[in-house]
């Protein structure tokens, strides 16, 4: 094992392994497409079958769940949950501890505030003040 890699147990016992993304240093499984122009901060974790896009943030303590899309420019702010399954589109903006649940869709350019949370599978979109608006 090189020093770019890390593995670590997980709850079933299974062993994953881990790489350290160029930009930022956290932790992207193996099997997780990251696209060199984003950045994953130290502490932040991109499991296996997540896809992040160009220009996309995310910051220490947040975490990616398998097969969740995180599209271009998108924020991902600290300790942020996206769940197993779920899109976050273009440009949006998820705030500091919120969770997005498994299978949920947020559209291009919305912003979820802090300490929020999105029901699995639900659909949002927000106005330029982070205002949800009715599907």
């Amino acid at each position: 094992m090189g020093k770019n890699y890390i593995d670590i147990e997980d709850d079933q016992g299974t062993t994953l392994r881990y790489r350290k993304h160029v930009n930022g240093r956290g932790l992207v499984a193996h099997g997780a497409k990251v696209h060199p122009k984003a950045v994953v901060e130290v502490g932040a974790y991109i499991e296996p079958g997540a896809r992040v896009g160009a220009g996309a943030t995310v910051v220490r303590g947040a975490w990616i769940e398998p097969d969740a899309v995180i599209g271009e420019n998108a924020y991902i702010d600290a300790h942020a949950h996206i769940g197993e399954g779920a899109k976050v589109g273009d440009g949006a903006h998820i705030g500091v501890r919120t969770d997005v649940g498994a299978g949920a869709r947020i559209a291009r350019g919305a912003r979820i505030g802090d300490d929020e949370t999105v029901a699995a599978g639900l659909r949002i979109a927000t106005d330029r003040r982070g205002l949800w608006l009715a599907a």
